[in-house]
C-alpha cells in the first residue's frame, strides 16, 4: 500500500487540490491519497508544520508526505526530500521541515535537482508531485537530487526559557476549528521545567493554575459543575503534545472561543510562570 498525504494552503474553493490529485493518480494510479489539510493560512509555515506534526505518526512507515505551502522554487527556497523516522517528506526548505524534525537528524536529506528535466511551464508543485510518486513506488532518493546537509531554521517564534528557569514563553501557532489556540510549548518542555513546582498559565490577562490531561478532567476533578465550567478558560496538553488554550464547551459561532473571547490569535504570547 502506497500512501501520499497532502498538506497545502490551497483551500478547496479553487481547482488546485483536485488538479494535484489528478496528476498524482495519473502518474501512479495505485497510490492512496490522504488529505491532512488544505486550509493552512497562506504561507504560514508554523501552522503547516504543526498540522503535519500532529498527523504524520498516524500513518505507516513508507508514507510520503507532500507539502504545498510556500513551495515556490527559487534561489532562496530550494526543494527538499527528507527521509525521517521511516517516512518521506517533500517540500520547500522554508523552515517547515526543520520545525518538524526539531533538530533530530533525518536518515537522508536530498536537494531536489530535476527541475531542468521538465518543460519551462511546469508548475513547481508538479515537480514535487513527480518526486512523491517516485518515492511512493519505492524509488530511491539519489535519482531525484543530491545529498545535502542541514535545513533552513526559523527562530522568530521559538519558545524562550527564562535564564533562571522561572518561566517559559511560547506563541500561538495555530487556531483550530473550535477556536482553541495551540501554543508551541510542548509537554516535554513543561515537564523538564516544572519539577514539582506550582505554576500559572497566563494568556493575556487570563490565568489558570492547572493544565489538564484532557478537557473532561475539568469536571472529573469535581471543582465545578458542567454549567459553571462552560465558557471558562482551560489549558490542556493535546494529543500532539502541545499546550492548547480553550474556553470549555463554548460554541465559537454562538458564544465565542479562546480566539475571540481571550483574544488569542497567531503569534499571541502565552507564558507559564513557575513557583519557587
Amino acid at each position: 500500500m502506497s500512501i501520499i498525504t497532502l498538506t497545502t494552503d490551497f483551500g478547496l474553493r479553487d481547482h488546485f487540490v483536485g488538479a494535484l490529485k489528478g496528476k498524482l493518480i495519473s502518474d501512479f494510479p495505485e497510490c492512496r491519497i490522504v488529505d491532512i489539510s488544505h486550509h493552512v493560512d497562506p504561507f504560514n509555515i508554523y501552522e503547516a508544520s504543526y498540522l503535519l506534526n500532529a498527523a504524520w505518526t498516524s500513518f505507516p512507515p513508507g508514507t510520503v508526505h507532500l507539502i504545498g505551502v510556500d513551495a515556490e522554487f527559487h534561489k532562496g527556497n530550494r526543494h527538499i526530500a527528507m527521509q525521517w523516522n521511516g517516512h518521506y517528506f517533500i517540500g520547500a526548505d522554508n523552515g517547515i521541515l526543520s520545525l518538524l524534525s526539531s533538530k533530530i537528524l533525518p536518515e537522508k536529506l536530498f536537494e531536489i535537482t530535476i527541475h531542468d528535466r521538465f518543460p519551462p511551464e511546469t508548475a513547481d508543485l508538479d515537480v514535487l508531485a513527480k518526486v512523491a510518486t517516485h518515492l511512493a513506488r519505492g524509488g530511491v532518493l539519489n535519482v531525484i537530487g543530491r545529498e545535502t546537509a542541514g535545513l533552513k531554521e526559523v527562530t522568530e517564534l521559538k519558545p524562550v526559557v527564562a535564564a533562571d528557569r522561572s518561566s517559559i514563553k511560547g506563541y500561538v501557532i495555530y487556531v483550530d476549528h473550535f477556536g482553541n489556540a495551540v501554543v508551541n510549548i510542548t509537554r516535554k518542555m513543561f515537564q523538564e521545567l516544572v519539577t514539582g513546582r506550582s505554576y500559572t498559565v497566563a494568556a493575556g490577562k487570563n490565568t489558570v493554575n492547572v493544565i489538564f490531561r484532557r478537557f473532561a478532567d475539568i469536571l472529573n476533578e469535581g471543582r465545578l459543575s458542567l454549567k459553571d465550567s462552560e465558557g471558562r478558560m482551560v489549558a490542556v496538553f493535546n494529543e500532539a503534545g502541545y499546550l492548547e488554550i480553550a474556553t470549555y464547551r463554548s460554541n465559537p459561532h454562538l458564544v465565542g472561543s479562546a480566539n475571540t473571547l481571550l483574544g488569542l490569535r497567531f503569534q499571541s504570547e502565552v507564558r507559564i510562570n513557575f513557583g519557587k
